[in-house]
């Protein structure tokens, strides 16, 4: 397991690299997809990561406690050289319950990642809805605990949290953008 932080080319005010995905119930789904939404929180993840499987149940709630944010894992990992992160295997962790996005993505070729310059898993954008448009307003960790094994200091995923209730309150995010930890992305051949 090799662990980084992330660390993106994208940064506040920049448009949302466009996608077109599959998503675990065999739907295509963009950016606009999820247009109905004031916020947009595209979390790009895995299923074996200990740290991102340490960040489900708060992306889960998030998802939950959040009706105008939508919350959109996506996984860019080879699964040739990691099977647990294969499509089946999402399907499966949507299935039983594990992830409870509104949406969770396959990116087939790591290109979206790129496109994002994410680096690790998970590593979370958090895009305001602008005329249309979306529009980084935050790329940061959920939260302060950056071990698998670590508690937050408040409530699981509160950084995040207060992103989100700036955005849906047509604010400014605050916060700093703090890095995400988790292990590096296991990148496709381009």
């Amino acid at each position: 397991m090799v662990q980084t932080e992330s660390d993106s080319e994208l940064t506040r005010g920049d448009t949302a690299p466009d996608f077109s995905l599959t998503g675990t119930d065999g739907a295509t789904y963009s950016p606009d997809s999820f247009g109905d939404n004031d916020a947009l929180l595209v979390v790009f993840t895995c299923n074996h990561c200990p740290y991102a499987k340490a960040k489900f149940d708060a992306l889960n709630a998030i998802a939950a406690d959040y009706d105008d944010c939508a919350v959109v894992g996506i996984n860019p990992n080879d699964p040739e050289a990691y099977p647990e992160d294969s499509y089946e295997r999402m399907c499966e962790l949507v299935d039983d319950g594990t992830v409870a996005y509104d949406a969770y993505l396959l990116d087939d070729t790591s290109d979206v990642a790129r496109a994002y310059g994410a680096v690790c898993t998970p590593d979370p954008f958090l895009f305001a809805q602008d005329g249309g448009t979306w529009t980084l307003a935050y790329h940061g960790r959920l939260d302060d605990a950056m071990n698998p094994d670590d508690e937050p200091s408040g409530e699981p995923g509160f950084e995040m949290r207060q992103a989100i209730d700036a955005v849906l309150a047509g604010e400014a995010v605050s916060l700093d953008d703090e890095p995400s930890r988790g292990c590096s992305i296991k990148w496709r051949d381009e």
